[in-house]
């Protein structure tokens, strides 16, 4: 339990990667914030069950991540009820795929909002009081498309590749402070989300769910296999360990060797 009397806040974690980053934490002993949309009986009963899990508080915020106000009232209620803000797993994010041409302003918006600049408020509003206590973790959920591109993607290799920027810059702002910033660039990972798109790519490209996943999903991944929410979880616990002390302005890729090519 390393990181009891510790508090954090992940953002996007009724489901998915945050959730499992969440349970991750937990696991360690650390109070924990939870956020984003869903189910509110479902969201409750993952709440309930953190707070089993890490013997400490946990919460749920509906923060809305394309709103400023929002995120650094959720940053404050987590300090008030906490006590401290010590982690920040910044995992809230969307997508939208067309050629640049054909890209809706208000979803390049979005994606700009939540995926780039909701981070950015999140540790303005965090940091501070990192630095008052000479601790802190920050941890970005990127992306393979932080390192690369892909076509029809041009907004969210945007954001990607800003989030990588920020962790360098906020890495060195907070080195002398106790506080490591750190990015993760997953590639494609095995998700709810993923699997449901399975059924759709097979009808529109006259294939077999194997070559979906194969020749589609898995097309970058030398591996040819997903990563899963877990292996991300595992990694992002290591990063809030004192054995990854010193390890700041990293962007660690867990991608099946996607960016190795």
């Amino acid at each position: 339990m390393f990181l009891k009397g510790k508090a954090a806040i992940v953002t996007g974690s009724t489901s998915g990667i945050g959730l499992e980053v969440a349970k991750a934490l937990a696991g360690a002993g650390a109070s924990v914030m939870i956020n984003g949309f869903g189910d509110a009986a479902a969201i409750e009963a993952e709440r309930a069950n953190l707070a089993t899990i890490s013997g400490a508080g946990a919460l749920y915020d509906a923060a809305d991540m394309s709103k400023p106000d929002q995120i650094t009232a959720m940053a404050a209620r987590a300090a008030a009820e906490f006590g401290s803000v010590d982690i920040i797993v910044n995992n809230a994010g969307i997508q939208h795929v067309s050629p640049i041409e054909e890209f809706p302003p208000e979803k390049f918006e979005a994606i700009m909002a939540i995926n780039l600049a909701a981070p950015w408020y999140l540790c303005r509003a965090a940091v501070p009081g990192m630095k008052a206590r000479n601790w802190g973790r920050i941890i970005s959920t990127a992306s393979a498309h932080s390192l690369v591109a892909s076509p029809n993607k041009s907004a969210y290799v945007m954001a990607k590749h800003g989030i990588a920027g920020m962790t360098k810059t906020l890495a060195l702002e907070t080195a002398t402070f106790g506080i490591t910033v750190n990015a993760i660039s997953p590639g494609y990972v095995w998700t709810p989300l993923v699997e449901q798109q399975i059924p759709d790519t097979m009808k529109t490209r006259n294939m077999t769910r194997d070559q979906v996943i194969n020749d589609v999903l898995l097309h970058a991944q030398p591996t040819k296999q997903f990563v899963t929410a877990g292996q991300v979880a595992s990694l992002a616990l290591y990063l809030c360990g004192d054995d990854a002390a010193q390890i700041t302005g990293a962007n660690l890729t867990i991608d099946g060797g996607w960016t190795a090519a």
